[in-house]
Protein backbone atom coordinates (compact mmCIF):
# COMPACT_ATOMS: atom_id res chain seq x y z
CA UNK A 1 0.00 0.00 0.00
CA UNK A 2 1.40 3.43 -0.92
CA UNK A 3 1.78 6.26 1.60
CA UNK A 4 -1.00 8.20 -0.13
CA UNK A 5 -3.33 5.19 0.05
CA UNK A 6 -2.55 4.74 3.77
CA UNK A 7 -3.24 8.44 4.43
CA UNK A 8 -6.51 8.28 2.48
CA UNK A 9 -7.53 5.26 4.53
CA UNK A 10 -6.59 6.98 7.82
CA UNK A 11 -8.35 10.22 6.90
CA UNK A 12 -11.50 8.72 5.41
CA UNK A 13 -10.83 10.26 1.98
CA UNK A 14 -10.90 13.88 3.19
CA UNK A 15 -8.36 16.57 4.03
CA UNK A 16 -7.23 16.11 7.62
CA UNK A 17 -7.22 19.88 8.15
CA UNK A 18 -10.35 21.24 6.46
CA UNK A 19 -12.34 18.15 5.46
CA UNK A 20 -12.34 18.83 1.68
CA UNK A 21 -12.67 15.76 -0.55
CA UNK A 22 -10.96 16.95 -3.76
CA UNK A 23 -7.34 17.33 -4.90
CA UNK A 24 -5.90 15.37 -1.97
CA UNK A 25 -2.18 14.85 -1.57
CA UNK A 26 0.35 13.62 0.97
CA UNK A 27 1.91 16.62 2.74
CA UNK A 28 5.15 15.94 4.61
CA UNK A 29 5.51 17.91 7.85
CA UNK A 30 8.95 19.61 8.13
CA UNK A 31 11.62 19.04 9.24
CA UNK A 32 10.90 15.57 7.83
CA UNK A 33 11.65 15.22 4.15
CA UNK A 34 10.44 11.70 3.39
CA UNK A 35 6.76 10.86 3.25
CA UNK A 36 5.81 8.32 5.89
CA UNK A 37 2.42 7.79 7.48
CA UNK A 38 3.65 9.20 10.82
CA UNK A 39 5.33 12.28 9.33
CA UNK A 40 2.68 13.33 6.81
CA UNK A 41 -0.97 14.24 6.60
CA UNK A 42 -3.57 14.16 3.86
CA UNK A 43 -4.14 17.73 2.66
CA UNK A 44 -6.22 19.30 -0.08
CA UNK A 45 -4.54 21.59 -2.60
CA UNK A 46 -5.97 24.67 -0.81
CA UNK A 47 -4.49 23.73 2.58
CA UNK A 48 -1.14 22.67 1.09
CA UNK A 49 -0.89 25.94 -0.84
CA UNK A 50 -1.84 28.00 2.20
CA UNK A 51 0.72 26.23 4.41
CA UNK A 52 3.49 27.13 1.97
CA UNK A 53 2.21 30.68 1.35
CA UNK A 54 3.74 33.75 2.93
CA UNK A 55 1.88 35.08 5.97
CA UNK A 56 0.41 37.97 3.99
CA UNK A 57 -1.09 35.46 1.53
CA UNK A 58 -3.04 33.47 4.11
CA UNK A 59 -6.80 33.17 3.81
CA UNK A 60 -7.55 33.66 7.51
CA UNK A 61 -11.15 32.50 7.21
CA UNK A 62 -10.16 29.20 5.56
CA UNK A 63 -8.22 28.25 8.69
CA UNK A 64 -11.23 28.42 10.97
CA UNK A 65 -11.44 24.72 10.09
CA UNK A 66 -8.72 24.20 12.72
CA UNK A 67 -11.42 24.61 15.35
CA UNK A 68 -12.30 20.97 14.56
CA UNK A 69 -9.10 19.44 13.18
CA UNK A 70 -6.87 20.59 16.08
CA UNK A 71 -8.55 17.88 18.20
CA UNK A 72 -7.24 15.10 15.95
CA UNK A 73 -5.38 12.25 17.66
CA UNK A 74 -2.87 12.15 14.77
CA UNK A 75 0.38 13.92 15.82
CA UNK A 76 1.09 15.19 12.27
CA UNK A 77 -2.31 16.92 12.20
CA UNK A 78 -1.77 18.33 15.70
CA UNK A 79 1.63 19.72 14.65
CA UNK A 80 0.25 21.43 11.55
CA UNK A 81 -2.75 22.81 13.47
CA UNK A 82 -0.37 24.25 16.12
CA UNK A 83 1.89 25.80 13.47
CA UNK A 84 -0.97 27.40 11.56
CA UNK A 85 -2.61 28.71 14.73
CA UNK A 86 0.77 30.13 15.77
CA UNK A 87 1.08 31.88 12.38
CA UNK A 88 -2.44 33.26 12.78
CA UNK A 89 -2.12 34.14 16.47
CA UNK A 90 -2.74 37.82 15.68
CA UNK A 91 -6.38 36.81 15.15
CA UNK A 92 -8.30 36.56 18.44
CA UNK A 93 -10.02 33.29 17.48
CA UNK A 94 -6.70 31.67 16.53
CA UNK A 95 -5.01 32.83 19.74
CA UNK A 96 -7.91 31.39 21.75
CA UNK A 97 -7.68 28.04 19.95
CA UNK A 98 -3.91 27.97 20.43
CA UNK A 99 -4.43 28.52 24.14
CA UNK A 100 -6.73 25.49 24.27
CA UNK A 101 -4.53 23.19 22.20
CA UNK A 102 -2.54 20.75 24.31
CA UNK A 103 0.36 18.82 22.77
CA UNK A 104 2.48 16.26 24.59
CA UNK A 105 6.16 17.23 24.95
CA UNK A 106 7.38 15.23 21.94
CA UNK A 107 4.68 16.58 19.63
CA UNK A 108 5.24 20.16 20.85
CA UNK A 109 8.98 19.83 20.19
CA UNK A 110 8.17 18.68 16.64
CA UNK A 111 5.75 21.60 16.18
CA UNK A 112 8.35 24.09 17.40
CA UNK A 113 11.19 22.55 15.37
CA UNK A 114 10.18 24.39 12.20
CA UNK A 115 10.68 27.76 13.89
CA UNK A 116 14.34 27.07 14.58
CA UNK A 117 14.87 25.58 11.11
CA UNK A 118 13.53 28.61 9.24
CA UNK A 119 16.74 30.58 9.66
CA UNK A 120 15.12 33.53 11.38
CA UNK A 121 17.48 35.80 13.30
CA UNK A 122 18.01 34.82 16.91
CA UNK A 123 15.84 36.85 19.25
CA UNK A 124 17.06 36.89 22.83
CA UNK A 125 14.53 37.00 25.64
CA UNK A 126 15.78 38.45 28.94
CA UNK A 127 14.09 38.61 32.33
CA UNK A 128 13.86 41.65 34.59
CA UNK A 129 17.45 41.09 35.78
CA UNK A 130 18.87 40.62 32.29
CA UNK A 131 19.20 36.83 32.54
CA UNK A 132 18.66 35.06 29.22
CA UNK A 133 15.46 32.98 29.10
CA UNK A 134 15.12 29.71 27.22
CA UNK A 135 12.08 27.69 26.17
CA UNK A 136 11.15 25.31 28.98
CA UNK A 137 12.49 27.55 31.78
CA UNK A 138 10.56 28.24 34.95
CA UNK A 139 10.05 31.91 35.80
CA UNK A 140 8.52 33.75 38.73
CA UNK A 141 6.29 36.81 38.40
CA UNK A 142 7.82 39.91 40.03
CA UNK A 143 4.53 41.84 40.27
CA UNK A 144 0.77 41.21 40.25
CA UNK A 145 -0.51 41.05 36.66
CA UNK A 146 -4.15 41.55 35.74
CA UNK A 147 -4.91 39.02 32.98
CA UNK A 148 -7.16 40.70 30.43
CA UNK A 149 -10.10 38.64 29.27
CA UNK A 150 -9.53 35.87 31.84
CA UNK A 151 -10.96 37.61 34.90
CA UNK A 152 -8.15 36.98 37.37
CA UNK A 153 -4.92 38.51 38.60
CA UNK A 154 -1.71 36.49 38.44
CA UNK A 155 -0.08 37.14 41.82
CA UNK A 156 3.51 38.18 42.42
CA UNK A 157 5.65 35.12 43.20
CA UNK A 158 3.60 32.77 40.98
CA UNK A 159 5.84 30.22 39.26
CA UNK A 160 5.25 29.78 35.53
CA UNK A 161 6.75 26.48 34.39
CA UNK A 162 7.80 25.33 30.94
CA UNK A 163 7.57 28.74 29.25
CA UNK A 164 7.70 29.18 25.50
CA UNK A 165 9.34 32.11 23.79
CA UNK A 166 7.42 34.30 21.36
CA UNK A 167 9.55 33.83 18.25
CA UNK A 168 9.11 37.28 16.76
CA UNK A 169 9.08 39.42 19.93
CA UNK A 170 11.93 39.50 22.45
CA UNK A 171 9.70 41.24 25.01
CA UNK A 172 7.11 38.42 25.25
CA UNK A 173 6.99 34.88 26.58
CA UNK A 174 4.04 32.51 26.94
CA UNK A 175 3.13 30.32 29.87
CA UNK A 176 0.27 28.76 31.80
CA UNK A 177 -1.13 30.51 34.87
CA UNK A 178 -4.21 29.09 36.60
CA UNK A 179 -4.80 26.81 33.63
CA UNK A 180 -4.78 29.66 31.10
CA UNK A 181 -2.12 30.09 28.41
CA UNK A 182 -1.13 33.76 28.59
CA UNK A 183 1.43 36.12 27.10
CA UNK A 184 3.70 37.75 29.69
CA UNK A 185 6.12 40.64 29.30
CA UNK A 186 9.68 39.53 30.07
CA UNK A 187 10.20 42.61 32.25
CA UNK A 188 7.70 41.17 34.78
CA UNK A 189 9.44 37.83 35.34
CA UNK A 190 12.68 36.52 36.76
CA UNK A 191 14.21 33.18 35.90
CA UNK A 192 13.96 30.65 38.71
CA UNK A 193 17.09 28.97 40.04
Amino acid sequence: MTILAELISRAGESCELCGANANLQAFVIPPHEQAEVDTALLACAMCAGQIEAADDGLDVHHWRCLNDSMWSVVPAVQVMAWRMLKRLSGEDWAANLLGMLYLDDETLAWAQSAQSAEGTPDIIHKDTNGAVLSAGDTVTLVKDLKVKGAGFTAKRGTAVRNISLVADNAAHIEGRVEGQQIVILCEFVKRAG
